[in-house]
């Protein structure tokens, strides 16, 4: 099975999708399918080795400047693989975080237009490389923002277009008119041409079914995993005191550290500053530095400088590291999360999780019994929620070790590969033979 698999990297962000789309690359690859993890815009990053292929597609400089200027999308290709160059594209990422959603509808909408759009020249390339190098079973698009290849892919690679569902509502809804009513439309007309889709969880393929204005028989759900290595060494917890409260995620106001940050206030009021900790890592983009700097200023408003900790942006291994100092996880996002990989990230290091009783986090705790659900967007909700825990020593540790065992049971690369390889499989029939010309040559030049 050859499945060529579009993934959009995030201007040298780490970001959940990035994450994912590599790790499944590399599960699937162990398991001897030959699977291209294809880039767009930058190159993708990721906490462990990369899988993706060394070309990049749209790139991010020529998509803007396609968009822009008229003269671009008629440039040759040695134009083109000069604005491509890794040194150019990185410099392009450092920027990543300053680019607000409110500024990119015309380019999603012209993305979204496919063959049609400014970014026509681009796509051609990429069904080019996919029709005359790779030659694949079966494309997948990772997000419905890339709907708008699946036509022309369609109609010069006859394949079937699967496209997966990963939260990019968000995104969309950010737009301003009138460009998002005309990216929704665009979304709703170009869902027609996919094969099927495949969402992360219930809850978003019912959410998403009804945003693309599609059937729900037409979603797939294919649970997510994690690479396991390195997870899971924790044997005790950390000492009593301080009770220390982590939060692994992007720090934007999507992911709610501003009601953390209220939650963890009130929670002091109860116990004491000196009894209870904040410890924060995740990546800080420039967009959202002022965001952070409001919720310092307000830590520090109360008093509280001294009980919280800013550990920036963290490897795989201070990751864990990090999972490993803390007693408890609370990411509360305002945004009903279709993902949120920092939960099985604590659970498989054995810390149980105080989430918001929406999007996937409901089915999850379900699933695993790895912590407990409070109201959405309360932080006196949330506190009350991490009260429980700090009071209940015994059972949080119950709740941690039942939440480890579910993911390293169920959770793993390896389970997300086979839930995506059922999937492919009821859309791909037994591989063909190569086309004469590419089978006489050697694995190597194929």
């Amino acid at each position: 099975m050859r499945i060529a698999y579009i993934a959009a990297g995030a201007a040298g962000m780490y970001c959940g999708s990035c994450l994912h789309d590599n790790a499944l690359a590399v599960a699937l690859q162990r398991k001897g399918i030959d699977f291209a993890l294809v880039p767009t815009y930058t190159p993708l990053r990721t906490d462990e080795p990369g899988a993706s292929i060394e070309q990049v597609f749209y790139g991010g400089i020529n998509v803007y400047l396609q968009q822009k200027l008229g003269i671009f999308r008629h440039t040759p290709s040695f134009i083109d693989r000069l604005f491509n160059s890794p040194t150019l594209l990185a410099r392009l990422a450092r920027f990543g975080g300053t680019t607000r959603a409110e500024d990119l509808g015309a380019l999603t909408v012209s993305v979204l237009e496919g063959e049609t759009g400014a970014q026509k020249k681009e796509l051609a390339k990429l069904v080019r490389w996919l029709k005359e190098d790779f030659q694949p079973d079966l494309v997948h698009l990772t997000n419905s923002m890339f709907l708008g290849m699946g036509r022309e892919m369609k109609r010069e690679l006859g394949v079937p277009i699967l496209c997966s569902l990963q939260g990019e509502d968000i995104f969309l809804e950010g737009l301003t008119e009138p460009h998002k009513s005309a990216a929704r439309d665009l979304l709703q007309q170009r869902a027609k041409d996919a094969d099927g889709f495949v969402a992360t969880c219930n809850y978003y393929a019912d959410f998403m079914a009804d945003y693309l204005n599609v059937s729900r028989n037409r979603i797939s759900v294919a649970r997510l995993g994690i690479k396991l290595d390195g997870h899971g060494e924790r044997d005790t917890e950390p000492p009593p005191s301080p009770f220390t409260i982590g939060y692994l995620a992007r720090i934007c106001p999507e992911k709610g550290l501003h009601i953390l940050a209220d939650a963890f206030h009130r929670l002091t009021e109860q116990v004491g500053s000196k009894n209870v900790k904040l410890s924060v890592a995740g990546y800080l983009g420039k967009r959202d530095a002022a965001y952070f700097q409001q919720v310092r200023e307000q830590i520090a408003s109360w008093g509280l400088s001294d009980a919280f900790d800013y550990r920036g942006e963290v490897s795989r291994a201070e990751k864990i590291a990090f999972l490993n100092s803390i007693h408890v996880l609370s990411v509360p996002t305002p945004y009903e999360e279709p993902k949120g990989l920092f939960l099985l990230e604590a659970l498989a290091n054995g810390v149980p999780v105080v989430q918001p009783r929406h999007g996937i986090f409901p089915e999850w705790i379900k699933e695993t019994g790895g912590g407990i659900l409070v109201k959405p967007h309360s932080s006196e909700a949330l506190a009350a929620g991490l009260l429980r825990m700090m009071n209940d020593p015994k059972g949080r540790e119950a709740m941690g070790q039942r939440g480890k065992r579910a993911v390293h049971q169920h959770f793993s690369d390896n389970d997300m590969a086979e839930a995506m390889l059922d999937v492919y499989r009821r859309y791909v029939s037994p591989p063909h033979p190569l086309p004469q010309a590419v089978s006489g040559k050697s694995e190597m030049e194929v």
